[in-house]
């Protein structure tokens, strides 16, 4: 890429590309013919449809397998069940079960494939952001057999984050079979994760929303459509196979808004410590596993071998554990079985989770924060017998804001723990503490979260913030230069060559000039190089006949992402800006100059402060 190429408009044409005149008398570079966006819509959500129903099967076989896996491994039958590891009654012959369970994950892991490792949605961000939404078909077929061992033999975790992995691998390899843009497969992968979040616990609107915040990174209809199709087709579903009640069968509770709400500001401050302590434990213990002198096969066995050693003293650890989420969210449970599960869990989840074994984190943490929730209510009417507080409300509601803080996905878990138990009354409180955890989480985890630390580790930086593009809503007529650079296609070069050698004002400036007939209508556009080439041959020629013909222009009404596009797209640096009327004439010129003013602007919004009344009142009160 010369830099004669990229300061000027010409066309950089690659081999074999087709030209035609665009405007009378100008040609530039034809853009190969695009099918309709509508048509390419249509057809993404058409391939969405599929994948969601195709993820909500999986979802299905999924949880029997862990069912059947549960049941072989505790109790000793042949039995899809879906049944809690918890009421085992094989004493300590439970702590070598997870182990088995570890090294055959370790197994499938080393020699299958290790993306099957972690919790799946950290894998399916890597393949968004490095890879182009490409997941190799064994991943498909081997994270959700490893996790439904891992879960089935005791492992600590939720089928949600594989399911995520597995229905983004299946979104993913219908992109690969059919031709699909990058971005298209984007999508598709996206939609196999919400259909997969959907299908797993019931929640659409909540898989929908996680897609956009954790993968997809924009909020656009192209996206927006298939996804929605896709995690309603999946929930459909889960409804047929496994009913259309909430994941939980939640009692009512007695939220005490706004009562309460003093109450609910001091669990958002420890939800958001408890996200951030988390995030840093699971990472350190990861870290701790590294540092062992074995085969990194051997981790996930080592990791539950600790794991069986809780769950012969807290049996509640074992397995998935939504019977005792359910129980918490009852207020079934004492304050000191509240602790125990809080703490066992968690120890439990990222002993297993960090050695590097296949499961998701999503119901552990669940339970853990909830037990958390529940337990700070019971302490606090203790202390203040008058407060009256919901230990099931609090459990809720630090389920959500713990992990949507830990994870950056806040306005999906605020979603997401409203749909499970489909109370409206607690939209308020789920608001409140959500929003102030991650505010924790924010100040003290600047950079990264319990899903991008990995990411982070491997030199990936993700920006989950969301916002316009400058380029998009600036128009070209607003930061050109109104004053382009001039010149008459009649002019010799060797007057052009004069003009420049002595630093005549709008000729030195600039490494190209438009070129102009008679009639000031645009004709070509000539470069210095232009110049050179001709007064090595004939200096008598004139500046038309050294300019290129081929140039690419933009309008006034543009915006500048469109004519920053056209730079990429035809490899230049720089486009004069003509009118729409057809007769060619030049209103400025847009350079880099041009689309940094943009930037500019924006920078000074948010950074530049300007003064406001208080300040203007305090100068008047001084002047007076």
């Amino acid at each position: 890429m010369s830099d004669e190429t990229l300061t000027s408009g010409v066309v950089g044409k690659a081999p074999d590309e087709k030209t035609s005149f665009a405007v009378t008398g100008v040609s530039t570079a034809e853009r190969p013919a695009l099918e309709p966006a509508g048509f390419r819509i249509v057809l993404v959500s058409f391939l969405a449809g599929g994948i969601g129903l195709v993820a909500g099967c999986i979802a299905f076989l999924l949880y029997k397998l862990i069912g059947l896996f549960t049941n072989v491994a505790f109790y000793g039958h042949f039995s899809a069940a879906f049944l809690s590891a918890r009421h085992n009654h094989l004493g300590w012959w439970v702590i070598p079960i997870p182990v088995i369970g570890g090294l055959i994950v370790g197994i499938m892991a080393k020699y299958g494939s290790p993306k099957i490792k972690g919790h799946g949605i950290p894998e399916a961000m890597e393949a968004v952001l490095v890879n182009r939404s490409k997941i190799q078909p064994r991943v498909a077929i081997l994270k959700p057999i490893s996790a439904a061992i891992a879960i089935g033999t005791g492992g600590p975790f939720g089928a949600e984050g594989p399911i995520i992995q597995t229905g983004g691998a299946i979104g993913s390899l219908v992109g690969q079979v059919m031709h699909t843009t990058a971005a298209e497969r984007k999508v598709l992968l996206a939609c196999g994760a919400a259909a997969g979040m959907s299908a797993t616990f019931n929640t659409p609107i909540a898989g929908v929303i996680l897609a956009i915040e954790l993968l997809l990174f924009e909020f656009k209809s192209r996206s927006f459509i298939p996804l929605v199709i896709a995690s309603t087709l999946a929930t459909a579903v889960h409804m047929q196979l496994l009913g259309a009640g909430p994941m939980f069968s939640v009692a009512a509770m007695d939220f005490a808004v706004p009562r309460a709400l003093p109450f609910y500001l001091l669990l958002g401050v420890i939800c958001g410590l408890v996200a951030v302590g988390f995030t840093r434990l699971l990472y350190w213990t990861e870290d701790l596993f590294e540092k062992l002198p074995v085969d990194e096969l051997w981790w996930p066995a080592i990791g539950a071998l600790g794991l069986g050693i809780i769950g012969y003293f807290v049996p509640r650890v074992l397995g998935v554990g939504y019977d005792t989420i359910g129980d918490i969210l009852n207020a079934s449970l004492g304050l000191k079985l509240l602790v125990v599960v809080m703490l066992a869990k968690a120890i439990a989840l990222v002993i297993s989770l960090g050695s590097g074994t296949s499961g998701g984190l999503l119901a552990p943490m669940f339970m853990s924060s909830a037990a958390m929730g529940g337990a700070l209510a019971m302490v606090l009417n203790l202390l203040m017998p008058s407060a009256h507080l919901s230990p099931g409300a609090f459990a809720l509601v630090a389920m959500g804001a713990v992990f949507g803080a830990a994870s950056r996905a806040t306005f999906s878990f605020i979603i997401f723990a409203f749909e499970i138990t489909r109370d409206y009354n607690s939209v308020l409180p789920l608001m409140l503490v959500s929003v102030i955890a991650d505010g924790i989480s924010m100040l003290l985890m600047p950079r990264a979260s319990i899903m991008t630390e990995k990411l982070a580790r491997r030199g990936l930086r993700i920006h989950q913030e969301y916002e316009i593009d400058v380029l998009q809503h600036t128009l070209v007529s607003e930061t050109m230069d109104s004053e382009p650079p001039l010149i008459r296609a009649d002019t010799r070069v060797s007057e052009l060559a004069d003009q420049i050698a002595r630093g005549e004002p709008g000729v030195s400036r600039h490494q190209a000039l438009l070129v102009m007939d008679p009639e000031g209508k645009l004709v070509g556009m000539v470069t210095r190089g232009d110049v050179l080439r001709a007064l090595e041959k004939d200096s008598s020629v004139t500046v038309l006949d050294a300019a290129s013909r081929d140039v690419v222009v933009t309008y006034p009404d543009e915006t500048l992402h469109d004519a920053v596009a056209k730079m990429l797209r035809y490899n230049v640096g720089r486009l004069p800006v003509v009118d729409r009327k057809g007769d060619r004439h030049v209103v400025g010129y847009l350079g880099r100059p041009g689309i940094m003013a943009a930037r500019l602007r924006r920078l000074d919004e948010e950074h530049v402060r300007e003064p406001g009344w208080i300040g203007g009142l305090r100068g008047s009160a001084v002047r007076n």
